[in-house]
């Protein structure tokens, strides 16, 4: 098995584990409402029982949103490493994917969809994560905006991929995972933005638990190319330094052809199916 596996588990883990401090720590200062907290006052004159603390007064702007906790200090500083971060790690595993497809089929539209998605929604996380909300409004949002539907389709396009070039018993069950998480992935997303623009605290509340909801799936899809990144080798970085392009002697259909002692066509074609 290749070493490479452990970095598309270590993606969610680390992005997971890293927003949930986040939000420990905004908790903790009382920069937003515990995500159980679902009654939220006007103003702070009036101190509802339900809410921690004696100082705490839960307003629409301490809505537990997952850029909301990553606003102030010191929590905004562990936001922008966890987003930076993630943003080279999701390059990363983008691109190795997209090598690994080409060195065991093919290069195909699906797959460079998939790879110039993934570089978008990384662009757009690093905004995210750069530009908190409360001081740079218009780039934060821009950035989410890349972001969100970018990881959308990126889920989208993978999945179709992986339904694409199944063979095996454990590939097509690997598609229906990731069609399954891609189905809840949308539907969280549109519940999230469709509640995020309503007036109602309670709608509110609700968008910003679906909003973790989405990128938790998000990290967790990604996660699942510890499946292919089992078989990544140094083929697969010498079609990357290759600018993509297929060579002889290292096509999956090539291999499979010599395991059954059939004859082997070394060519593997240099342009993009489709």
């Amino acid at each position: 098995m290749s070493m490479w596996v452990i970095l598309p588990i270590s993606l969610p883990v680390f992005t997971i584990t890293g927003i949930w401090v986040v939000y420990a720590l905004a908790l903790y200062n009382q920069h937003v409402c515990p995500v159980e907290n679902w009654l939220y006052n006007q103003s702070c004159e009036v101190t509802l029982s339900l809410q921690r603390g004696p100082v705490m007064c839960c307003t629409l702007d301490n809505v537990p949103l997952i850029s909301k906790c990553g606003t102030l200090p010191p929590e905004s500083c562990f936001f922008s490493l966890v987003c930076s971060t993630g943003s080279f790690m999701v390059m990363l595993i983008g691109l190795l994917h997209y090598g690994h497809v080409i060195e065991k089929h093919q290069n195909c539209v699906l797959n460079t969809a998939g790879l110039s998605t993934g570089w978008i929604c990384a662009a757009g996380l690093i905004m995210v994560g750069n530009f908190q909300v409360d001081y740079a409004k218009v780039l934060h949002y821009v950035g989410a905006a890349v972001a969100f539907p970018t990881s959308m389709l990126f889920v989208c396009l993978q999945s179709g991929l992986t339904y694409r070039l199944a063979k095996t018993q454990g590939e097509h069950s690997m598609a229906h995972l990731r069609l399954g998480m891609s189905t809840l992935a949308f539907i969280t997303l549109v519940l999230s933005g469709v509640f995020f623009v309503q007036e109602s605290s309670v709608l509110q509340h609700a968008s910003a638990i679906l909003e973790w909801l989405f990128c938790i799936i998000i990290m967790l899809f990604f996660g699942t190319f510890a499946f292919e990144f089992r078989g990544v080798s140094g083929d697969t970085l010498l079609v990357l330094a290759r600018g993509g392009r297929g060579f002889p002697g290292f096509s999956g259909t090539d291999n499979k052809a010599d395991e059954a002692g059939g004859p082997s066509h070394h060519f593997q074609p240099d342009g993009i199916a489709i």
